[in-house]
Order: C-alpha cells, then structure tokens, then sequence
C-alpha cells in the first residue's frame, strides 16, 4: 500500500438497508463502523424510485436519472414477446465513473450490479449482479488476477454450502478484499463497493436474524478495514430500495386482466418466464428450447389440462402438502409447460408482462409482432384499464393500489418506449403483485418479506457539512453528490441534484452515451439466481 492514499470519495452501496433493518443493529452495537457514520456525519431515509427492485434502481442510482433515460426498467428487456435478462449494454446514460474519467479521475468499481460486460474507462471494474459467474471485467484479465492474489472471488454465493449466512458473509468478504487490493495497487480517487448480500438474505431466509446479522457484521468489518487502509476524504452509505414484510395480499394481475377481457390464454406454449422454464435454462426468449417428442406423462398432463386441471392448481396442492420444491426439482419441463394454463400474449390486448416492473403493458399493433389493439384505440384502452386498476381492493375492501398511472406521469426520456404503458404502485408496498395465472385474484404474498420505498443515505467527510443534512434525499440525488464531493459537475439532464450537506460543483451538459445495440445475457446461472430469488415467478 502506498504511504498515502489518493481515495477522495467512497461510495459504499448496501443492498436494501434501511431504518427498520439497521436500527436493531445500532441498539445492539453489531456494526460499529456503520453506527458511527450515521452518528458522525448526516443521515436519513433515501427514497427509490419506481420501480424499486436492484436491476433499475442501481442504474438510476449510478447514472442520477430515472429509467426513461437509462432504459433499464427490471430485470428483463423486451423485444416483442421475447425477453433476455438486462447487462450494461441496456443502460444508455453514462455512470458516475464514466463522468469522472471525462474529468481524469481514475475509479475503482467493485460488484455493482448491470454493469456487465464493462465499457472503457479510466480504473477497474469487477461487476455485480446480472453478470455471469466468471464476468468480463476492466481491464481484460484482472479477475484472474483478482482470484490470484486474494484467493476465491465469486459473483454469486455458493450453493453447496448449507450454511447460508457462512456463503453470504463469504460474498461480503470477497468484495471488501478485491476493493482493497484494487484500491492498494491503482490508487484511484473514486471508489465504489457495493454489498448485495443484504438483499438476498431476505429472499432467501427473511426470518434468519441470525444470517441477516451475521451478513451485516461482514459488511461492517470490510468497511472498517477499507477506510483503515485507504483513509478516504468522504464516506457515502447509499442504499437502492428498503426491505420489509409484506402485511397484504398477493393480487394476480393477468388473473385480473383475464377476467376483465384483456389477457387471452393458452394451455402449454410459450407463456410467461416461471420456476418450470427457467429451472433447467430451457426457456429463452419467450419460448421453451426442449426438443422432444411429447411422452405419455406430457399428453396426460395436457388431457388433464383439458378438463381444468392445470398444473398451477396441481402446484397449489404440492404447495399445501410442503414438497412443491421436491417435486420441481424432478419434473421436466415439458410436463408442467404441458398443463401450464399461461398468457398468450399475441391473442391479449394487455398483459402483465413481468411482476417487477410494477405495471401493465398493451399489445399495440404497428409496436408489437402480433398487435390487436389498434394506434387510434391505444388511449382508450389505456384509459380503461387505469380505470379499472384504479378501482381494485382487496377481499377485506382496501385499494391494492396507491397510484395507477399512465406512464408519461412516472418516466420521461428517449427511452420511455420500452416502459410499461400503465404504471402501477401497491399501497405502501404491502402486496404482492404477481403476473402468474393461479385461477384467483387474490391469494397470500408468496414472499413474507420484499422492497419496500425508502432505502438509506449517510454521509461523513471534509466535503459534507452535517449541519446541513441530506433533506429529502431521492435515488436520482446519490450521482450528482458524488460527483460534488469531488469537485466534478454533474449532467444538467441528470434527474437528482446534490444533497443540501456538499456544496455544488455546478453543472455542464454531457454528450448523451452513443450505446451500441444491446448485446445477450444468454446465461442460464443467472436466470436460475433470479428464478430462485423470486425476481421471475
């Protein structure tokens, strides 16, 4: 390590912190490194955007704008019927490392999500979730070096150890080793490390309290020793979303839309990316790659299908009888597609098309391979169906939703074409919105816990004035404070400001990013992390 480090800003990401996850911790003195951040320097709720789920928000978070801009809107693009899951390639805005090395200011920037495959820049880059196991990185080689000098490096935890927090924490250990190796042998002025074992531990073991903490406890060790050796000027926590229980329903919107005349269905076919298509990696693109000729079990199920019994409600009973994982496990896929009642999208006229992007999307004629809603009837139907979405309440007679919305009110940008048509926010997040067909609206959350909208920011440093605090902090706010603590004008098209505790740097106008077409995903590991996860029903 040199004598003296040149870290000006470090930028620490922790994946669906919040009040109600970091509170507990504080009292009980589990993370002191954290705890005296917060305490030190200035802190408070970090509200996400919509959507608030970690492909589009940490994109927002890096680039200060909102998804009409950066285009990334879930975890999955479109492209008619068909789908891939997003990478770099999807995100049209430059990032805050990006902007710095138009400044010469060298980054180093360590397990960010949809940040693969890499773009040219001045530092290095490791990238985070939706990358592949073993990822390009910046420069080409420096994961081999990376594994070289600190041992393993993995992108997602192991699966064969039994011991989840043990993985997890393992994850957490490897991102504040390569940081520090990076940081030790470039010396870069910028850093940025993110931790998203903080959000997986919740869709995995959301009742764990001991993994949640132990995870924390790694977290907040990694950071102590990374500001022991670097020393950097400025501290920022950020956080992309918060983390809570679901006190709600779940509310099936296709089952809804269905009842309602707008989403056709077919038994077997393409359908919707589920745990029967994505399990094997077998469904790409929308459709199911499983070559063979149908068995007898495979035309049993579809006879069976025939007569309404689908595989959904066969699930349902596999669910109540505790082996549903069992079963999944053992079943092929061209048995459960076979009995699969599923939304045959080119016969809808709308269509929930992914969960995660909180809304509906209409099939457009002239826009979509096979539109039926014609150009001149698309206000209306959209008119509709935010009518009618409006109107929905749960068995016990609350609103599902807290706002129903045509999508020019949410997102603006050259890219709001790819956004849903009617967006669609749950009432303070307490349901679930699902886009599986299972016979009912309504039914329980198939999550106990999921993201809830105020995440957190903290900030501590020669730049920031706690006096001042950080306001009424959005997403959008985290890239352009940044960018102020180093002196660095943020984008005028940036959708943030800087937060009232760092004096602006001014602003400038920045060339729009000239991305090339977005390139595949096209690895199974990273579908079936997702499927597991619960980010593709």
């Amino acid at each position: 390590m040199k004598d003296r480090s040149s870290l000006q800003t470090l930028l620490v990401g922790i994946d669906a912190a919040c009040d109600r996850v970091l509170s507990p911790l504080f009292d009980d003195g589990e993370v002191p490194t954290l705890e005296s951040i917060y305490r030190t320097g200035t802190s408070g709720p970090l509200e996400s955007q919509i959507p608030p789920w970690t492909a589009s928000a940490w994109p927002s978070l890096y680039t200060g704008m909102n998804p009409g801009k950066h285009g990334v809107y879930g975890f999955l693009r479109f492209e008619g019927y068909d789908w891939d899951v997003v990478n770099a390639t999807d995100v049209r805005e430059r990032s805050l490392w990006e902007l710095l090395d138009r400044h010469g200011i060298t980054s180093a920037v360590v397990n960010v999500p949809v940040t693969h495959p890499p773009r040219e820049f001045d530092g290095t880059l490791i990238p985070g979730y939706t990358a592949p196991e073993d990822p390009d990185c910046h420069p080409d080689g420096l994961l081999e070096e990376v594994r070289e000098e600190i041992g393993e490096y993995r992108v997602y935890p192991d699966e064969d150890v039994d011991d989840l927090g043990r993985a997890y924490s393992d994850c957490v250990r490897m991102r504040g080793e390569a940081f520090r190796y990076l940081a030790d042998r470039d010396d870069p002025e910028f850093g940025f490390v993110e931790f998203q074992a903080t959000d997986s531990i919740f869709h995995e073991r959301p009742n764990d309290e001991e993994a949640i903490r132990s995870i924390y406890r790694a977290v907040d060790r990694e950071l102590r020793e990374i500001i022991e050796a670097h020393d950097p000027e400025n501290v920022i926590i950020a956080s992309d979303h918060g983390m809570g229980p679901y006190d709600g329903v779940e509310f099936r919107a296709n089952e809804f839309l269905r009842e309602e005349g707008f989403v056709a269905t077919e038994r077997g076919g393409d359908g919707m990316p589920t745990w029967a298509t994505v399990r094997d990696g077998n469904l790409k693109r929308g459709r199911d790659d499983t070559s063979y000729d149908p068995g007898v079990a495979e035309r049993a199920m579809a006879t069976a299908a025939g007569f309404g019994l689908t595989s959904q409600r066969i699930g349902g009973v596999l669910e109540r009888l505790g082996i549903a994982d069992l079963v999944a496990a053992r079943v092929p896929n061209g048995l459960v597609n076979a009995g699969a009642e599923q939304v045959d999208f080119p016969e809808s006229a709308a269509y929930v098309r992914s969960r995660i992007e909180l809304g509906v999307r209409i099939n457009l004629e002239g826009r979509e391979p096979d539109g039926v809603v014609p150009p001149e009837r698309y206000e209306e139907v959209r008119a509709r169906l935010i009518d009618e979405l409006r109107s929905v309440t749960t068995p016990d007679g609350e609103p599902v939703f807290e706002a129903v919305r045509p999508r020019e009110e949410v997102f603006h940008g050259p890219e709001i074409e790819d956004a849903v048509d009617v967006v669609t926010v749950p009432a303070d997040f307490d349901h679930f919105l699902s886009a599986t067909l299972l016979d009912e609206q309504f039914g329980p959350p198939s999550e106990p816990w999921n993201h809830k909208r105020d995440g957190t920011i903290a900030a501590r440093g020669e730049a920031i004035d706690p006096a001042a605090g950080v306001g009424s902090a959005h997403l959008f706010d985290v890239a352009p404070t940044v960018l102020s603590t180093l002196g660095v004008p943020y984008d005028e098209r940036m959708d943030g400001e800087p937060l009232p505790c760092v004096e602006p740097a001014g602003t400038r106008s920045y060339p729009r990013l000239d991305a090339d077409r977005s390139v595949e995903t096209a690895d199974e590991g990273v579908e079936k992390r997702l499927a597991d996860l619960g980010y593709l029903e």
